[in-house]
């Protein structure tokens, strides 16, 4: 369907695609994913049902190869499911698309190095038709800078940014449109410990503020419990649901000074279904002197 001649035209004949106010953000049955090729036929994903109701945060957790970011992508309607069914805010993915109910977050910032932070968060508003496509009421490019700690920054160009800087600047631009649902695949999969930290802190209080439905794609069972409400599971070859965990932890309770002890729980449940050992969880060796004896 066309939707007219100009950016602006598409951009405001998109909004009027209804999405249900009322139904869950994503709903999943038997959704299975094949990919062929000359040679041989692969399953991604097999059977897989979940829901995630709006509003709501759930970590994917899986080995490589179980078909994380494959699920991502058949819900922002990038890779069409081969059967079962799934329902995008109460319509079909592609409907979500177009009215730009989605946001995508990468594994790479993928930042255009000619234009500065602001002029990149700035940019699916340019090419969606400028600040007109925005809802009423929606947060500017700069207040989103602002909201995920780059106040100050705008002007400056990607590598003058830290790699932790430039994916806050990412997820800004991920929000710009004001998607009702944020998909973030491995956001900070290749950052150092400490940032990782700090942006999932981060995270958890732009979810807290934005009330953003996230789904989110990790390889830590850490990460998992300490960010979203609940963990779904995936198994690989095929990828499909092992279980589904329920984190009714305090955060604080998960943060790194406390994973001794509360959180134990919850972290190796998602380890024992991923099928390795999470030593950390395990009280520490007693060691002892030559003579046998304990030491401190």
């Amino acid at each position: 369907m066309r939707y007219g001649t100009t950016n602006r035209g598409r951009a405001a004949k998109a909004r009027l695609i209804p999405v249900l106010a009322d139904a869950s953000a994503i709903d999943c049955r038997d959704l299975t994913v094949r990919f062929i090729t000359e040679r041989r036929t692969v399953t991604a994903l097999e059977r897989v049902s979940f829901t995630l109701e709006s509003g709501g945060f759930l970590s994917l957790l899986g080995p490589s190869g179980c078909g994380k970011s494959t699920l991502l992508r058949v819900v922002a309607d990038l890779v069409p499911p081969s059967h079962g069914t799934i329902s995008v805010l109460g319509a079909r993915p592609e409907q979500a698309r177009r009215s730009r109910a989605l946001g995508f977050v990468f594994q790479d910032a993928a930042l255009l190095p000619w234009r500065t932070a602001l002029q990149n968060v700035e940019l699916p508003l340019e090419v969606g038709g400028g600040a007109a496509a925005l809802p009423k009421g929606a947060p500017t490019p700069r207040e989103l800078l602002k909201l995920v700690g780059l106040d100050g920054w705008e002007t400056s160009f990607p590598h003058e940014l830290s790699g932790g800087m430039r994916q806050r600047v990412s997820i800004a631009r991920a929000l710009v449109s004001a998607p009702r649902i944020l998909l973030m695949d491995e956001p900070f999969g290749a950052l150092d410990e400490i940032t990782r930290d700090r942006l999932n802190e981060e995270l958890r209080r732009i979810w807290q503020e934005t009330r953003t439905t996230i789904l989110f794609v990790t390889h830590s069972v850490y990460e998992s419990i300490f960010l979203g409400e609940n963990v779904l599971v995936l198994a690989a070859n095929p990828g499909r649901v092992k279980t589904v965990i329920s984190i009714d932890l305090p955060k604080r309770a998960i943060s790194r000074s406390a994973k001794p002890s509360r959180s134990c729980g919850s972290r190796a449940r998602c380890a024992r279904c991923l099928g390795v050992d999470d030593g950390r969880c395990r009280p520490p060796r007693q060691r002892t002197c030559r003579g046998g004896s304990a030491l401190p």
